[in-house]
C-alpha cells in the first residue's frame, strides 16, 4: 500500500562519499524526529546506489535518483527536483541536519498566513556537539516580495538568509532552482524564492551546517571563486527584483 503524499520534500545531492555517509544517516535521523510528515529525495551524484546507507534504503520515505555520472550539487539538486510532488520544497546538503521542531514551525506559518516561504536561524554544529546560533541579517518577521535583498547591502557582505533555513513553495523553488554555479548556487536559490514572494523569518533555529574538514568551505580552492559566486548571486538578486517591479509598474499603468 503507498503512502500518502505528505507536504514536504527534502531535496539532498550527494556523492556517498566514505567520510559524509554518517553524516547522511545522522540527516535522515533528524528527519525521522520531525512531527509533521515528509518525504525526501536524495539525487545520487553518479554514486552507486548500494552505497546508500541502510537505515535510508529501508525507509519508504525516502526516494532516489540515480545519475549516471557526476554533475555537481547544482546540477544534481535541480534533477531532483523534477522528482518533487509535494506543495513544498526544502533544500539540504547530506552532512548537515534538521532541528526536531524544523518542520513543524514552519509549515505551520505558511499554512496559516498564505506566504510563499518561510525560514528561521541557523546553528553551526561542531564536531565536539556543541552548537553556535547565527542570526542572519535579515531580522525575524514578515518580508514583502525582494525586501530580503535590503539586507544584502554589497556582495562581500553576509548572505541575508540561510538557503538551507528556507522552507518554501515548490513552485516558488521551480521557478527559482539553484544556479548554474560551482558554489553559491544556494545563494541564488535563496534570493530568487525571497524576490518572488513575501515570506516569514522565524526567530529560532530549524537547521544546523555540520563543521568538519570535508566541508566545501574548508576547502583550499573555495576562496579561489567565492567573490565571482557572491557578485553574480548578488547581481541576480538585484535584477530579478528591478524587472518584477518594472513589469508592477507598467501593469499599474
Amino acid at each position: 500500500m503507498s503512502l500518502p503524499t505528505p507536504p514536504i520534500t527534502i531535496v539532498i545531492a550527494s556523492r556517498l562519499r566514505e567520510d559524509r555517509l554518517d553524516y547522511l544517516t545522522a540527516m535522515h535521523a533528524s528527519l525521522t524526529r520531525q512531527s509533521v510528515p515528509w518525504e525526501a529525495v536524495i539525487a545520487l551524484d553518479g554514486a552507486d546506489p548500494s552505497r546508500l546507507p541502510a537505515p535510508l534504503a529501508a525507509d519508504p520515505h525516502i526516494r532516489t535518483l540515480t545519475l549516471p555520472r557526476p554533475v555537481g550539487a547544482a546540477c544534481a539538486r535541480n534533477l531532483a527536483l523534477t522528482q518533487v510532488r509535494t506543495k513544498y520544497v526544502n533544500w539540504a546538503d547530506d552532512d548537515d541536519e534538521f532541528t526536531d521542531d524544523a518542520m513543524t514551525a514552519r509549515l505551520s506559518a505558511l499554512e496559516s498566513t498564505g506566504v510563499g516561504w518561510c525560514a528561521g536561524w541557523s546553528e553551526d554544529l561542531h564536531p565536539d556537539g556543541s552548537t553556535t546560533l547565527w542570526r542572519c541579517p535579515t531580522p525575524p518577521g514578515r518580508h514583502g516580495a525582494g525586501d530580503v535583498m535590503n539586507y544584502w547591502a554589497r556582495p562581500q557582505d553576509t548572505i541575508p538568509i540561510g538557503p538551507t533555513t528556507i522552507l518554501a513553495r515548490t513552485d516558488l523553488v521551480r521557478a527559482a532552482p539553484m544556479g548554474g554555479l560551482v558554489q553559491g548556487e544556494d545563494y541564488m536559490a535563496a534570493v530568487g524564492i525571497t524576490v518572488l514572494a513575501p515570506g516569514i523569518l522565524l526567530r529560532l533555529p530549524v537547521y544546523r551546517y555540520r563543521k568538519h574538514p570535508g566541508q566545501m568551505t574548508q576547502q583550499a580552492s573555495y576562496d579561489q571563486l567565492e567573490a565571482a559566486a557572491r557578485e553574480h548571486a548578488h547581481g541576480y538578486g538585484l535584477s530579478l527584483r528591478a524587472a518584477l517591479r518594472t513589469r508592477e509598474a507598467l501593469a499599474r499603468g
